[in-house]
């Protein structure tokens, strides 16, 4: 089944706290992830550098860390939620404030902005979604072993039954396993993704991108 971004919130079986985010794509699969000074970012592949002039939603901080907090997402909105979360709002606030601002993406599908968030020890991780027919930002119990994840495609609003066993310990774990791991192996055309686990001070963060067809 092909569901487009996706995004997840969870606690490792170990009990730390993790955000994940999937590029899955049909129209643009040359794409990676790389590290910046502030967490992760989508960009494209070398040599594709031009499918920017087709469509300017395609590159992206899509992870970044706010003190103790991590935030995952498939747009422009990382940036406000992390920069509102490290002034002192709460995430929900946040979230919910930078999703109704940048509203849905204004390309051929309109397509939702998702976003997860969590904080370094925290019981309940957090979700939101802007559709072009609403906006939706929840919490989710954290439960070891367990991770909650949506699209914005199919499976585009947080719900408790959009689960999936969560394996990982580390973060290059958890970026491999938002691609071929437990529920989200059956979900197509995976590009790269991104993750950020709890260590013992903050997060550790990692990107993983699929290797190119030959």
């Amino acid at each position: 089944m092909y569901v487009g971004r996706i995004v997840a919130v969870g606690r490792t079986p170990a009990g730390k706290n993790a955000v994940m985010y999937r590029v899955s794509s049909r129209s643009f699969p040359n794409r990676r992830t790389i590290e910046t000074p502030r967490g992760l970012a989508v960009v494209p592949r070398e040599g594709h550098e031009s499918d920017l002039s087709k469509n300017p939603y395609i590159a992206y901080n899509c992870l970044r860390l706010a003190g103790e907090t991590a935030v995952a997402t498939n747009g422009s909105q990382t940036d406000p939620i992390a920069e509102k979360v490290a002034s002192g709002m709460s995430i929900r606030d946040a979230m919910v404030q930078s999703l109704i601002v940048l509203d849905y993406e204004k390309d051929d599908y309109s397509t939702p902005r998702i976003a997860v968030a969590v904080a370094r020890g925290a019981d309940e991780g957090w979700a939101g979604i802007a559709r072009h027919d609403g906006l939706h930002v929840r919490s989710f119990q954290m439960e070891a072993g367990k991770a909650f994840y949506f699209a914005t495609y199919e499976v585009n609003d947080p719900r408790d039954e959009y689960a999936s066993d969560f394996g990982a310990e580390s973060a290059e774990d958890a970026a491999l396993w938002v691609v071929e791991g437990g529920a989200f192996a059956d979900l197509e055309k995976p590009v790269c993704a991104a993750a950020a686990v709890e260590a013992d001070a903050g997060f550790d963060v990692a990107g993983y991108t699929v290797p190119a067809e030959e």
